[in-house]
Order: structure tokens, then C-alpha cells, then sequence
């Protein structure tokens, strides 16, 4: 009877381990994106995404040699899944990404499908920045932001360049983008 229980626990600690083992390559943390971490270098980007397509933007010149502002990230088939700005450091590191892909989630399960209602439920936000067209989202202990276009917002807000506090914002209002900034 014993070892029938022992068996049981294993297999379903095994199965518990295999569906986080399932999320990873879209979680969302602090330090990490997928797969993409903190300290990964750009020159890692293609043994990180092998499966994937790397794409650089390398219209811009810097003092002769070819540097890159925007990395694209598809997944096969075409999908965008991230856009990645590197670091100017000797050592290429990644400074922002932002998220465009729904199936990425914080371990809070905020994503792109989130609403503000939903992101105030798991975040204490710290700031809230008005744009010309979007409002941004800083919530305290975070390297996260979300963006909200200013059309999410009442009639009478949307075209307004005064700061737009949080009980301003309809709890229904959708995240436009996802960001994470590693400075």
C-alpha cells in the first residue's frame, strides 16, 4: 500500500514538473523572458531562439562598424513574438523587450490579454505617465510597464495632455504593450 502511495506522489510530482517545465518558454520575471535571460548576450540570441528567426535592424551606422537598434524575434511560421533593444555596452546585452506575443505571462498571469483591473490586482503601481496617444504603467518593485491607448479611455480623456490618474482608467481597459526594461 505504501509503495502504491510513493508511486502516486512521483507521478504526479513528475507531471507537476513537465507543465512547468511547459511554461517556462513564456514566463515572464523580473530577470528573465522565455528563455531570454537578464545576462544573455546578443551574440546568444541565436542559440537561445534556434528555432526561431532573429531579425536586425542594421540601417544605422556607428563609427564605422554596423550596430544594431532593434532585434526581432518570429517564430516559424512568421509569428512576433518579441522586439529586443540592445544595450551599447562593448558587450552586448539587452537593455528593454517588449512583448508582443499573448501566450507570455508573468508568474502573476498579467500578459497582453490583461486588463487594468487585472494588472491593479497584482501590482501597487508607482507612476503613471500620459503620451499623446497612451498612458504608462509603472508599478512599484518591477521592471515592467504596460502601455493603455488613450482610446481604452472615457471620450473625454482621450484627447486630454493633463496627467490621467489611476481611477481614471476603466478597470476593462487592455494593455497595448508589454514591456521590460533591464537598465
Amino acid at each position: 500500500m505504501k509503495n502504491k502511495t510513493i508511486l502516486a506522489i512521483i507521478a504526479c510530482l513528475l507531471v507537476f514538473i513537465q507543465s512547468c517545465e511547459k511554461d517556462t518558454p513564456y514566463l515572464i520575471t523580473e530577470d528573465s523572458v522565455g528563455l531570454l535571460l537578464k545576462s544573455s548576450k546578443v551574440s546568444e540570441l541565436e542559440t537561445l531562439f534556434p528555432n526561431d528567426s532573429i531579425v536586425k535592424d542594421t540601417t544605422n551606422l556607428d563609427i564605422g562598424a554596423i550596430s544594431s537598434k532593434k532585434i526581432e524575434v518570429f517564430e516559424k511560421g512568421g509569428k512576433h513574438l518579441l522586439t529586443l533593444t540592445p544595450s551599447t555596452d562593448s558587450i552586448q546585452t539587452i537593455e528593454n523587450v517588449r512583448i508582443l506575443d499573448k501566450r507570455y505571462a508573468t508568474n502573476k498571469g498579467i500578459g497582453l490579454q490583461s486588463t487594468f483591473g487585472d494588472i491593479q490586482k497584482q501590482y501597487t503601481l508607482k507612476k503613471i505617465v500620459t503620451t499623446l496617444n497612451s498612458i504608462v504603467l509603472f508599478p512599484k518593485e518591477s521592471n515592467l510597464y504596460f502601455t493603455i491607448d488613450k482610446e481604452e479611455l472615457p471620450s473625454n480623456l482621450r484627447f486630454s495632455s493633463s496627467n490621467i490618474e489611476a481611477v481614471q482608467i476603466p478597470d476593462e481597459a487592455k494593455i497595448k504593450y508589454l514591456m521590460l526594461g533591464w537598465e
